[in-house]
């Protein structure tokens, strides 16, 4: 590598960043294709219980792990389970906390904004899907003397990561629900995960169901969600 390929600062090597060149008309193209593909993207509730290549899981998780983070701690991990049995027994504890929460946690306009996409307290998926992601975030580090070290902007780097792997998924032509049962602590439990890891989002991977139905939705225009200083 030549010297003008890497400096040092602080002490740390910097490699010189090779970006991606197009010119302005591709770049408009390639945004416009890229919001049109991700437009289509919907949470799908019926799976197909069609089996998904576990080479495709690991690459979406790899997609995940690209995320920027504070101080490039990285503070997630990815629990890929296809094992069945772990499947039904999330089912069992999520469909538990979902009884508690439908019946008596959630108020009467909670209930209300729930009524057009069609849920309930009953989740199938998480057996029917092949693949379920919990996504932890690492509310800290363990060295090897089981002493703690600092994270930083933990929810916010996590929630970046699962935005790309939410993307990965629908790029590799699968589906996906957010699924956020609460409490999840069930989740750290089943899976016996360190005392540092916290269940953050759990994500159901597969083809959908044929036929499948989603609501139709309205989804802000640019004015309504977006404002720009010139």
């Amino acid at each position: 590598m030549s010297p003008q390929e890497q400096v040092f600062i602080n002490g740390f090597k910097h490699l010189l960043y090779q970006p991606v060149k197009i010119g302005a008309e591709q770049s408009l193209t390639a945004s416009m294709n890229f919001f049109n593909f991700m437009n289509q993207r919907r949470s799908v509730r019926t799976f197909s219980d069609q089996s998904v290549d576990k080479k495709i899981i690991e690459t979406i998780i790899k997609t995940a792990g690209t995320a920027p983070s504070g101080a490039h701690k990285q503070p997630w991990t990815f629990c890929a389970i296809a094992d069945q049995k772990i499947k039904k027994e999330i089912r069992i504890a999520a469909e538990l906390e979902e009884k508690k929460s439908y019946e008596s946690r959630m108020s009467a306009s909670w209930l209300k904004d729930l009524a057009p996409l069609g849920t309930d307290m009953h989740k199938p998926f998480l057996e029917i899907a092949p693949w379920l992601i919990v996504v932890f975030k690492r509310a800290y580090e363990l060295d090897e003397d089981k002493t703690a070290l600092n994270n930083y902007y933990v929810n916010e780097s996590v929630g970046i990561a699962c935005g790309l792997l939410i993307s990965a998924i629908h790029h590799a032509g699968l589906v996906t629900l957010t699924h956020t049962p609460s409490p999840m602590k069930f989740l750290h439990d089943i899976l016996e995960r360190p005392e540092n890891e916290r269940p953050f989002l759990l994500l159901p991977v597969g083809y959908p169901q044929e036929p499948s139905y989603v609501p139709e939705l309205y989804r802000k225009d640019l004015d309504e969600m977006a404002v720009f200083y010139e």
